[in-house]
């Protein structure tokens, strides 16, 4: 268990909230260099290769902790059908992830991803069976405005890449559907064997439709493995702190994502800090905040 000394020189553990706010810190440091790397190794490889050479290297990081946990024999295929519908709307997601960060500002692109939770709400009484309360309403519809701030559509605003990462976060969303319906029965040993696995396949299949699968340069190998194990820490991190913290306490924290990659896109990129951006996000985070306190605060 973490600990810190106190006056005395004794050493007292650390609050689980404090915990949180550290595994935190280690997620949006994850989610941070995923996008750095994805952009590093974009001028080499396609979405497809990309995503092929992370889940070939998710393979092995995970069977090798499953097995050295001793949780391999907890994999099993009784839900296959499902673990493809979670891992199809996650493979679609991420592949347009990565090429929206490639062709529109960093901060854009988080500020979108942030909507993912509002399309969960949607897609949940569909898949989950749960009911839209007039809450969730709201908040959908306070967030819909967000996004309209962000993305500005308009002839002279519009860009591929608004609408791609729009549609990353509905895939996000629906894979965290389909991962909350596999929760109820699976382990999560087993839920992400099949993620690695059957995402893997995926790229090799789209990879290598063309007949042509680039190999990463020696310069690109080691962005490719800070893609491949950023992405697996990043959601560890997250799914820690929810478990030591109450999500209304861990989403500001991971909302500290924005301005964490729109600093990193000026600096490295010399993207304009764009306040449109930044308040079509916080009315996307009021959102997504409003629903998640109204459903705690009894």
């Amino acid at each position: 268990m973490s600990q810190q000394p106190n006056t005395g020189g004794a050493l007292v553990p650390l609050s689980p909230t404090i915990r949180a706010c550290l595994w935190m810190i280690g997620a949006i440091v994850s989610f941070t260099s995923m996008a750095i790397a994805g952009r590093a190794v974009s001028l080499d490889l396609d979405t497809f290769e990309i995503m092929m050479y992370r889940s070939l290297i998710g393979v092995v990081i995970v069977i090798s902790i499953a097995t050295a946990a001793g949780t391999l024999q907890q994999v099993r295929a009784q839900k296959l059908g499902l673990h493809f519908i979670r891992n199809i709307s996650h493979f679609a997601g991420q592949n347009l992830w990565f090429y929206s960060i490639t062709v529109i500002p960093l901060a854009q692109v988080f500020a979108l991803e942030f909507t993912s939770p509002l399309w969960v709400m949607l897609l949940a009484p569909f898949v989950l069976g749960e009911r839209l309360t007039k809450t969730q309403v709201i908040a959908a519809v306070i967030g819909f405005v967000g996004i309209l701030i962000v993305t500005r559509p308009s002839p002279e605003t519009f860009h591929i890449g608004l609408v791609t990462a729009a549609l990353a976060a509905i895939g996000f969303a629906g894979s965290a559907v389909f991962t909350r319906k596999l929760t109820r029965t699976e382990t999560i040993t087993c839920i992400l064997f099949y993620l690695t696995v059957m995402q893997a396949l995926m790229g090799i299949a789209f990879a290598g439709f063309d007949g042509d699968i680039a190999l990463p340069t020696a310069a690109n190998v080691p962005w490719v493995v800070v893609i491949a194990v950023a992405g697996l820490v990043a959601h560890f991190c997250l799914t820690t702190a929810l478990s030591l913290a109450p999500a209304t306490i861990v989403m500001p924290i991971d909302f500290a994502r924005l301005p964490v990659i729109a600093i990193v896109g000026m600096l490295i990129y010399a993207e304009a800090l764009d306040p449109f951006v930044l308040l079509g996000a916080v009315l996307i985070f009021g959102a997504n905040y409003f629903n998640i306190w109204s459903s705690t605060r009894k």
